[in-house]
């Protein structure tokens, strides 16, 4: 018998169910192709790894898989593979992502084995080990990657005394001194229906997708156990610092303050950052480094949303001789951004770009299901999708200025390179 559909609210693109547990689903019921597409997340993630465990909630997403219930990890991934059922589970900063790819006609079973892997997962100590090898693997390739290491270089510093400044894959010795009591305890800390986000595009009906979800997440305990983190700003402001490589090209990275998703003035960040760094081949600092004088293949900025730090942050890679002059150009721009702002004819290129580009963002029942998730995590509404582009048509250049002086005006920001950068 089909669960009843507790609570339903709606936008015209997508409906919010809500389970007899109390779980939330936002639903585009789609059968256009026989296909289940859900995207879920715990909020929580490696942020809560303790200390001296950096990379627990990484480890423990990656067994998840491995092997639930009475199915042992080859067992396990047999059955999905004989329905061509796509689950995967993934660990970030801030959550733990989950993925379900399904054809509409095994959906029971693709939901009965995310229930196992969700509520019963076995971590074998010979899956912890065989995953915590190849994360290993991939972090010792990194030790020779510039742009990893300047990358948990800048987190450690800007962040200095957080959770943020550990690495989330996690450091070698203290992946190795986990124990498997340790994962079950984290798995047990993070999975709670408090925490829980779902997002679901296909061919299933409302009443079918409750009863599933149900199912596969209604046994979780009612909140997960998570630490208190703080909030915290970006620090040390204007050091500069190399990590030293034997290489003939650097990575560098730099970091200043950012400005919340849910801040007034996002939108108008959002532009301004588009028209300094974030558009490839149109941005300012793609024109005057790249263009113009052919400094790096690549240069960009970002603005970046944690769930406790807004940082904005910009990077390029390029020779050794040439970190210095990209640098100086760099800052020079940001610092031409927060004195004059943007030109008219620069907002009105970016509004056409972001208008128009999107719809590109729902072009597959994944990337609807991925763009729900992140809306529902950052709290904007469900009706966000339709609100978005009248939201950016409506930013004004005062505003655009206004905002590029609060992000850059008077800032040093954060600099780290990785490499044998000349002249720093």
């Amino acid at each position: 018998m089909n669960a009843p559909l507790s609570h339903a609210r709606t936008t015209s693109r997508a409906r919010a169910l809500v389970s007899p547990s109390g779980i939330e689903i936002w639903h585009v019921e789609d059968y256009t192709v026989p296909l289940v597409s859900m995207e879920f997340a715990f909020v929580g993630g490696a942020a809560q790894d303790p200390a001296g465990m950096a990379g627990l909630a990484n480890l423990m997403a990656g067994t998840l898989d491995e092997g639930a219930g009475p199915h042992d990890a080859s067992a396990f991934q047999e059955r999905l593979e004989e329905k061509a059922i796509e689950l995967s589970f993934d660990a970030g900063r801030d959550r733990v992502d989950g993925s379900l790819r399904t054809l509409s006609e095994h959906v029971e079973t693709a939901f009965d084995l995310l229930a196992l892997a969700v509520n019963q997962p076995r971590f074998d100590q010979s899956a912890i080990d065989r995953v915590r090898s190849q994360i290993i693997s991939g972090l010792r390739r990194e030790e020779s990657d510039p742009g990893a290491r300047a990358r948990d270089r800048l987190n450690a510093l800007a962040f200095e005394g957080h959770s943020y400044a550990r690495p989330a894959d996690g450091r070698i010795p203290e992946l190795q001194a986990i124990t498997r009591k340790d994962v079950v305890a984290q798995h047990q800390a993070l999975f709670g229906r408090d925490v829980l986000h779902i997002a679901v595009v296909g061919a299933i009906s409302p009443e079918q997708l409750t009863a599933l979800v149900e199912k596969a997440f209604g046994g979780l305990p009612a909140k997960a156990r998570l630490a208190t983190i703080p909030d915290i700003g970006v620090g040390h402001a204007g050091h500069r610092e190399i990590v030293p490589l034997d290489i003939p090209q650097s990575t560098l990275y730099l970091a200043m303050p950012g400005i919340a998703r849910k801040d007034p003035d996002f939108m108008a960040a959002l532009l301004v950052n588009h028209i300094l760094g974030g558009g490839s081949f149109t941005s300012r600092l793609w024109m005057e480094v790249r263009e113009k004088r052919g400094l790096a293949y690549s240069v960009w900025s970002s603005l970046s949303n944690r769930h406790h730090a807004e940082t904005f942050i910009a990077g390029t890679a390029t020779s050794n001789e040439r970190v210095a002059e990209s640098l100086s150009i760099m800052l020079t721009e940001i610092a031409r951004m927060a004195e004059s702002g943007p030109t008219e004819e620069e907002m009105a290129k970016t509004k056409a770009f972001l208008i128009g580009s999107y719809a590109l963002r729902f072009d597959t029942s994944r990337k609807i299901a991925n763009q729900l998730l992140e809306i529902a995590i950052e709290k904007l509404g469900i009706d966000h999708i339709d609100r978005r582009n009248d939201e950016v048509a409506a930013v004004t250049l005062p505003q655009m200025q206004a905002v590029a002086q609060r992000l850059f005006a008077g800032r040093e920001p954060l600099v780290v390179v990785a490499g044998q950068p000349k002249g720093l």
